[in-house]
């Protein structure tokens, strides 16, 4: 039991205990990494009898559809260096009466992944509630580890944020200033150190695909958004990967790239259940949105095999 505990939990003390730094800020050769989203168990019933607050009472679908995600995963070789999934693990809400089982069925599926492959778990809403405070981001940090945290992987510096708090930190003021204050020394670094790449994780877009647009549900409001671009961009932060969507989208910043990638689980648009594939480069980042059944079927095209297997 402790030893799946230690899958779900290697985020501790804000970074991830599955890489040490010494071995991995250094450049070696180019990799890739999986990312999903949104397999949120229980928002396809949800969505399909038209109540998202009260109908997650079924998920067989998206148990099946991460069982397969898992199994795609599981069969590509070479292997990828890390899945990470960005948010919105679950659709109960915070104290809601469907959230403890949703968690365990997520965690039984989650745990077939191969013990090589390590899991980076991102908050996302339904994790820590629209609103979250205190309590349940404790909670959320009990179950999948820290909601914000960094990591290097062969010369690439990582930074997983907790987007809620950049969303709504109205009933957690401080933990948003404590999130401020250390986001704002791993920039430094960033700047400081002769890292490949600068990549970040968050469950919420900071746009969908124009950094000037409009604020709603689906991105971070205006005046937050362009504060944080104008950071990431001066800390030579090269992309950032997102999920909430439930739908394929991005754009651009100068030279900072927005890709929010569709869902595991539901569906909110036209495309299919599906996870990204990261291909990282010494000269760039290279990504693609595959379908479930393509990956499964065909693993990853020759295309963005033969970016992998450069030196």
């Amino acid at each position: 039991m402790a030893e799946e505990r230690d899958v779900f939990l290697r985020a501790r003390g804000r970074t991830l205990s599955a890489f040490r730094e010494d071995d991995e800020c250094q450049w070696k050769a180019p990799f890739y990494f999986i990312q999903g989203a949104d397999p949120q168990f229980g928002l396809m019933k949800a969505w399909a009898i038209g109540d998202c607050d009260n109908g997650g009472d079924e998920w067989e679908e998206e148990i099946k559809l991460t069982e397969q995600a898992v199994q795609a995963i599981n069969q590509l070789n070479p292997k990828p260096k890390f899945f990470v999934l960005c948010g919105d693990l679950i659709h109960g809400m915070p104290g809601t009466q469907w959230r403890k089982d949703q968690e365990q069925d997520l965690k039984n599926v989650l745990k077939n992944i191969d013990q090589d492959i390590p899991l980076v778990f991102v908050s996302g809403n339904h994790d820590i509630g629209n609103v979250p405070t205190p309590e349940t981001i404790d909670d959320y940090c009990k179950h999948w580890g820290d909601d914000y945290f960094s990591f290097w992987v062969g010369g690439v510096f990582f930074l997983v944020l907790n987007s809620q708090l950049y969303f709504d930190s109205s009933k957690c003021s401080e933990l948003k200033q404590a999130q401020d204050e250390w986001l704002n020394a791993q920039l430094a670094v960033a700047e400081k150190r002769k890292c490949k790449h600068v990549i970040v994780f968050q469950h919420i877009p900071l746009f969908l695909q124009n950094p000037d647009e409009d604020h709603d549900y689906f991105n971070l409001e205006k005046s937050v958004r362009h504060e944080l671009m104008e950071k990431f961009r001066k800390a030579g932060i090269k992309a950032v990967f997102s999920g909430h969507y439930h739908r394929n989208a991005g754009g651009s910043y100068k030279d900072l790239e927005m890709v929010v990638s569709s869902a595991i689980g539901c569906q909110l648009g036209e495309d299919t259940h599906g996870l990204r594939v990261v291909i990282v480069t010494a000269e760039k980042i290279v990504h693609r949105y595959c379908s479930l059944n393509d990956l499964s079927s065909q693993g990853i095209e020759k295309e963005l095999m033969d970016l992998i297997k450069q030196n």
